[in-house]
């Protein structure tokens, strides 16, 4: 498993880092293919009855490695052959309880991931942004239900559409968290609260959340969302936002059919 995904287990916690905080715990492939096994550990493993994300540094995850993310694109890999769908799968069918503690920027998958996530504690002054649209790509990891089922359709739109970041304080406002609280109390209180849990009969928990969700039918979206997605990594309009970001510069988009 990479150094930059760091595992501990203890008191039925199994807590999953991110660490590569000089990169603001941007995911790489090898990072993905740990965040699979550690997701499949906490799903079969009868030790694990809680699996907490969270970041090292100052982010919880800048989301892709955009160097990374362009160079898979370019190979034209399918979802059988990629990492991240290696871990959305995983996410897709946990049966047992997901907490996450976010401080900092949580961005593209870093907030995609939340909405998997049972409960979620975010600093009050986190950025959270889902800036697909942006880079003219496509929603992700089912969000494209998940996230107007929780904030309705008019928020959800607006976090896709323009791209730009909510505060912690505003995503609790909004159902995406649970707690808000100061950055130095995230990790605390997240760990509390996955304790708590932990401490639950575990049958009842995974029942319970078996029932609050449909694994097959998110599996299936996060499919077609990556049809969408791998279709736009080679668009004109995605070439265009990446040379426009890697040129500090705004896009300039063509009129579409």
């Amino acid at each position: 498993m990479t150094d930059h995904v760091l595992t501990q287990l203890a008191d039925g916690v199994l807590s999953v880092s991110l660490n590569r905080a000089d990169k603001k715990n941007a995911i790489t492939q090898a990072m993905y293919e740990a965040l699979a096994a550690a997701t499949e550990r906490a799903q079969t493993d009868p030790a694990v009855r809680v699996i907490l994300f969270r970041g090292e540094g100052d982010a919880f995850s800048a989301g892709n490695d955009i160097g990374d993310f362009i160079a898979l694109g370019s190979q034209g890999a399918g979802p059988d052959d990629m990492p991240v769908f290696r871990f959305l799968k995983a996410l897709a069918h946990l049966e047992k309880p997901a907490v996450a503690a976010v401080r900092g920027r949580a961005v593209g998958i870093g907030l995609t991931l939340l909405l998997h996530c049972d409960l979620v504690v975010v600093a009050e002054d986190a950025l959270l942004s889902a800036p697909f649209v942006n880079l003219a790509l496509a929603p992700e990891a089912a969000s494209s239900l998940l996230l107007p089922a929780i904030v309705g359709h008019p928020r959800a739109f607006e976090i896709f559409a323009l791209g730009e970041p909510i505060s912690g304080v505003k995503a609790e406002q909004w159902g995406l968290a649970n707690r808000a609280v100061p950055a130095a109390e995230v990790d605390a209180l997240a760990f509390e609260l996955a304790g708590k849990v932990a401490a639950r009969a575990p049958n009842s928990i995974r029942k319970t959340k078996a029932l609050m969700r449909d694994a097959e039918r998110m599996w299936a979206l996060m499919l077609r969302e990556g049809e969408a997605f791998g279709s736009q990594m080679r668009s004109p309009e995605a070439m265009e936002a990446f040379m426009a970001f890697s040129q500090k510069r705004a896009p300039v988009f063509a009129t579409g059919d």
